[in-house]
């Protein structure tokens, strides 16, 4: 492993990209062995590799790169062509450093045997075929020269361009480079999401202070009226400096909000990286796998320039992996079954992005044989997905959709490709995940495309804010089909669900509030079964299913700012992220696929009774004495996270008091009664581990229940909170609402 932790970083980055354009050059040199351009490209980076190898002292990728330097220096001198067998001990040696830089950069024993690796990319692994095929300008037979078999003749050297122009300049005429300017940095993107986060932040602020300016402008008015009533006339010293102030801090916020924007638009723009990212990671696996089935297939990319969110362009690796793999897989047929059915040897698979209005699209689509309606509906029946009788109420679209399913699978085979179940569903997942759709088109014996629709940047989504239960909430428009007021008489229940009647079909609607377990007790806006009265419903539109939310109000529709998606959140059902709002409070952004589940999943009410569901029972038990509620400290410094507990806890009933950090933590446990005490770890100023001990050494603390929430997940950092007198330990990567609650309540 390499000591210095920046030079490590460094050959990281710069090996990957060597091994990268590697990759890609052997890919076009087996299709066109003659590219005089390509063979010199590939010959540059191996040779660039190997210095950069030398440097920080992996001798492993020194030797290897040096062995293809020669290999690739004999093909460029006309000695001898590559042939695919070639190509094919290249990759090895390829997929050999690959390991060797992993070694170096993590530690990770590589398990590479070197002078195997060489012998086998010479040719003198016998068990193999020679490396080189001789050129066609050569009269020697493949036996009589190999790569090693005769001295070069010496070439005539080309000819060295001359140096740059040098400047005179400072003193003792110290020569110079005329011009030297580095045109980019590299920016790790961490740094990225933190100047994201910060940026959000400084546009809460931004919020604040355009508030204070208004609260200035009503004591300039209030004080003009007081002056107005005592006959002031004329500007008073006072007044003066009031309108100055007024002044100064209207030209303050107007900068600054111009500030912020131009800031929030700059980094937004600098984490749209061009999907051809991840685009070329793929042509080696069609490679692999198209020759690992005996079939020919071609990737085609196109619209590898569209750019992206980077974390769009993370979290679609496996997904596009998925699609191509399927298409490759079930899709293309063997070069002698597209012969027979009139269609080319080699199939085509066509990888393509391109941006459409507000969205990115990728399409992966093939020539192949297309889906089997029949296959994929037995499959269904076989691994229990759906039943005979709603199978045979499915149209030709929705059975399609099935592939989709979590654990579907047409294949009776099971290798490590097909027949495990996991593959589309991973599409559909990681594309819901990033507020996106996926689509599928067959036609039988034409092939098959698969279509992704995803938002340009998560930094920004449209959304329309609702009321409910005195709290907002956002919703993203691009799911929302309408909205319309509904009136109780126009519901009715089937199967015991709340249902309307929408452009001629049933759509089941439910409380917005009950699907987000907020309301325990009975609100004005819930309805009952023979009440008068209409109320706004949101209908939306997921997968090609509606479903109907029903609110308190509409409020506004804008385009916010997301912020980054902590890992609390990551576990907290029907919600996708959050926003700030213009008052500065935090909105939680809904998610509507959550939100589908949900409705599917919520309990039918009976018959007879109103249409809220009231958890009397759980109310019942976060009571203290005398009925009051019961009082929880909570200590978060994240306002995000702090807010997203904050509404977990009152939601199951108790009183919640917030602190910023350990210190304020303190000030208000000791000013205040409470029953728990829920805090972070890591804060500023005192962090949650000296909180919990500073608890446990008061005698009027020492058996209050805390309970640690926190980032830190190690056995070591649970075994210092437990020592620091902590009841409970939740790691937030693990951080389940349910169990959060019942831990709670069972140490209370």
């Amino acid at each position: 492993m390499i000591e210095d932790k920046e030079l490590r970083d460094l050959f990281k980055v710069e090996s990957a990209e060597h091994l990268q354009a590697l990759e890609k050059g052997l890919l076009r040199l087996e299709k066109e062995p003659g590219d005089k351009a390509t063979l010199d490209e590939v010959f540059r980076e191996a040779h660039s590799l190997k210095g950069a190898a030398r440097m920080v002292g992996v001798s492993g990728v020194e030797t290897i790169a040096h062995k293809l330097e020669d290999i690739l220096g004999s093909a460029k001198k006309g000695e001898a062509v590559l042939t695919s067998e070639t190509i094919d001990r290249l990759y090895k040696g390829l997929d050999s450093m690959k390991k060797l830089v992993n070694e170096a950069v993590t530690g990770e024993a590589a398990g590479v045997n070197i002078s195997e690796v060489i012998a086998q990319i010479s040719g003198e692994d016998k068990s193999q075929p020679d490396l080189l095929a001789p050129s066609t300008s050569s009269g020697r037979t493949e036996k009589e020269k190999t790569v090693h078999a005769e001295p070069v003749e010496a070439q005539p050297q080309p000819e060295i361009p001359p140096s740059p122009p040098l400047s005179k300049g400072g003193e003792g005429g110290i020569w110079a480079p005329s011009e030297f300017r580095i045109e980019t940095v590299r920016v790790d993107t961490k740094i990225l999401d933190m100047l994201m986060t910060q940026a959000g932040e400084l546009t809460v602020t931004k919020t604040h202070i355009s508030r204070h300016v208004a609260e200035m402008e009503d004591i300039s008015e209030a004080w003009e009226a007081v002056e107005n009533k005592v006959g002031a006339y004329g500007d008073t010293p006072l007044q003066s400096k009031i309108h100055n102030l007024k002044s100064k801090m209207s030209d303050d916020s107007a900068r600054l909000d111009f500030i912020a924007s131009k800031l929030e638009d700059g980094i937004r723009t600098i984490r749209l990286i061009p999907l051809s990212t991840i685009f070329s990671l793929y042509p080696r696996m069609v490679r692999d796998m198209a020759k690992g089935q005996s079939k020919e297939v071609e990737l085609v990319i196109e619209g590898g320039d569209t750019a992206a969110d980077k974390r769009i362009i993370e979290e679609m690796k496996d997904p596009v992996m998925h699609m191509i793999r399927n298409s490759i897989d079930h899709g293309i047929e063997t070069p002698a079954e597209r012969e027979r059915l009139g269609k080319q040897r080699s199939g085509k698979v066509t990888l393509k992005g391109y941006q459409a209005a507000s969205n990115i699209v990728i399409e992966v689509s093939d020539d192949g044989k297309g889906m089997d309606i029949e296959a994929i509906r037995q499959a269904a029946l076989k691994r229990k997905i759906h039943t005979e009788g709603e199978l045979a109420a499915m149209t030709a679209d929705q059975i399609q959709s099935l592939v989709f399913a979590s654990g579907f699978s047409t294949s009776t085979f099971v290798t490590d490709v097909s027949g495990r179940g996991v593959g589309l569903d991973v599409v559909r997942a990681n594309v819901e995940r990033l507020k996106g759709t996926v689509a599928v088109e067959s036609i039988p014996g034409a092939g098959c495309r698969f279509t992704v629709r995803l938002p340009v940047t998560l930094a920004t989504v449209r959304v329309l804010f609702v009321g409910v239960g005195g709290r907002t909430y956002a919703i993203p428009v691009e799911n929302i089909e309408t909205s319309r007021m509904v009136s109780t008489d126009e519901i009715f229940p089937i199967a015991g669900r709340m249902t309307i009647n929408f452009d001629g079909e049933p759509v089941s609607v439910a409380m917005l509030a009950e699907l987000l377990e907020i309301q325990l007790l009975p609100s004005p806006s819930l309805i009952k079964r023979g009440s008068e009265g209409a109320f706004p419903c949101i209908i939306l539109s997921v997968n090609k299913e509606r479903l109907g939310l029903l609110v308190d109000s509409l409020i506004d529709e804008q385009t916010v700012i997301m912020k980054p998606q902590s890992a609390i959140l990551k576990h907290v059902r029907n919600v996708s992220g959050a926003t700030i709002l213009v008052t500065g409070e935090v909105c939680m952004v809904l998610n509507p696929h959550d939100l589908l589940k949900s409705i599917q999943t919520h309990p039918h009410p009976a018959e007879g009774e109103g249409i809220e569901t009231q958890n009397l029972a759980s109310l019942q038990e976060v009571k203290g004495e005398g009925g009051a509620k019961k009082s929880i400290l909570l200590v978060e410094d994240s306002i995000t996270t702090r807010t997203q507990e904050k509404r977990i806890l009152e939601g199951a009933g108790y009183e919640v008091v917030a602190a910023v950090n350990g210190v304020d933590g303190w000030t208000r446990l000791q000013s205040g009664s409470f029953d728990a005490v829920v805090t972070d770890i890591v804060m500023p100023e005192m962090d949650g581990l000296s909180l919990t001990a500073k608890i446990r050494q008061d005698k009027r603390y020492k058996e209050m229940p805390v309970i640690l929430v926190t980032t830190l997940a190690s056995d070591e950092d649970k075994r210092k909170g437990l020592e620091a007198g902590a009841n409970a330990y939740i790691p937030k990567p693990a951080f389940d609402q349910k169990m959060f609650l019942e831990t709670l309540r069972r140490l209370i």
